[in-house]
């Protein structure tokens, strides 16, 4: 999170109460807390069967967001992205309409595109079979070796998809069903209020790291582990540590996490001040695998899938400004605050998991234990159960 208490911005719609809410627990040093604490079998993290059962019925069969709609703003726009080892060609077509194909040619299989740009074509580098932005046939050569087939029944599998509040979201399944309003429920409205849309574009950087992709998750939505963790960084010093607001939204969450400075609205009237943006940074976890961290000036955008084994994942990090940069001042300063924030996640965040990785691979204990404090991460451990038909201690 970038925390800064100077940055000038346009208050959101978010409820000043939100603020108040943050003030009171500041002020008492507490935190919102779940009734009691949780047990979670280790098994939960390390299982490898679980693991592809996540995959093939929650990551494959729901709404995830694929790419922000600021990668590919113009028409012809692509980016080719690898998601749980698709490839994925992601467009905008002439009329601005984002399509998401499988970047796979459908006489061999190789893959048409690659990287990102601006092209109304795609031209598979095997048999140079052309397909259109929208993945349609458009030119086979030696077509009389092929002339019984029907090209319109040969375009790039598409998969379903929609853009809303900022993201093109897919289903990473062909011929699923996809319904975003049921997937995002309560969170469609609290999303939209972010105008995600108008975000410009900065940077991203990708890693992988040795721990669950959940527990990976389960580290943006706690600050318990603030201090210790994050004690030398921008983090640690701006944020009170082990208290936060915290709010479900069906299957998502919001959590509040308070700067420092709050505390000097004590005894204060609400006012723009008051503004939730400027007093906390608020991280939203949008199931199934998306973490939003936003601050005065943008929003880091992390999102976290298993890689090879139960504990093994792949994260990409990236980072979208408010206000676009059109300055190259501006392009330099938040290549400063991409630098800060990337830093913190890379060797911090991801410095520690993998002891965590490490310990649910070699531990001989049945269980984890989550505390009272820990209400993000259990909301996390519950939803995942309840979708994947696992009865917790």
């Amino acid at each position: 999170m970038t925390t800064s208490p100077d940055v000038a911005t346009q208050p959101t719609q978010l409820d000043w109460q939100l603020t108040g809410r943050a003030l009171d627990l500041a002020l008492s040093q507490t935190t919102d807390m779940a009734p009691d604490i949780l047990r979670v079998p280790l098994d939960y993290y390390s299982d490898d069967t679980l693991r592809d059962l996540e995959e093939s019925s929650i990551l494959r069969r729901v709404p995830i967001a694929v790419l922000a709609t600021a990668q590919i703003p113009n028409p012809f726009d692509y980016v080719v992205r690898s998601v749980i080892g698709d490839s994925l060609l992601i467009t905008r077509d002439r009329e601005g309409t984002a399509h998401v194909l499988l970047n796979y040619c459908r006489h061999r299989g190789a893959m048409p595109a690659c990287g990102s740009g601006n092209a109304r074509r795609f031209t598979c580098p095997y048999h140079a079979w052309v397909y259109d932005n929208t993945g349609r046939l458009k030119g086979v050569p030696g077509a009389a070796g092929f002339e019984s087939m029907n090209r319109d029944q040969y375009g790039l599998v598409e998969l379903p998809s929609e853009e809303r509040h900022g993201f093109i979201w897919a289903v990473l399944t062909a011929e699923a069903e996809m319904d975003l309003d049921a997937h995002l429920g309560p969170m469609d409205s609290e999303l939209a209020q972010w105008n995600y849309q108008a975000f410009g574009y900065h940077d991203e950087r990708l890693l992988t790291s040795e721990v669950s992709w959940k527990g990976a998750l389960e580290a943006f939505a706690e600050g318990y582990h603030f201090p210790f963790v994050h004690g030398n960084s921008v983090i640690g010093m701006n944020t009170l540590a082990n208290t936060h607001v915290y709010d479900e939204f069906g299957v998502h969450h919001r959590i509040g996490f308070p700067f420092n400075w709050i505390t000097q609205l004590e005894g204060t009237e609400p006012a723009d001040n008051w503004d939730p943006v400027q007093q906390m940074g608020i991280i939203y976890w949008v199931y199934p695998n998306l973490i939003l961290a936003n601050s005065p000036v943008g929003v880091e955008v992390i999102d976290i899938l298993p890689a090879d084994s139960a504990t093994t994942c792949t994260v990409r990090h990236s980072w979208m400004a408010r206000y676009p940069a059109t300055t190259p001042e501006q392009t330099e300063m938040y290549d400063g605050i991409f630098a800060q924030v990337h830093a913190a996640v890379r060797d911090e965040d991801f410095t520690m998991l993998p002891q965590c990785g490490e310990g649910v691979r070699r531990g001989q204990h049945d269980h984890m234990v989550l505390g009272r404090n820990e209400i993000g991460v259990q909301h996390m451990v519950r939803v995942m159960a309840e979708k994947l038909k696992i009865s917790l201690p």
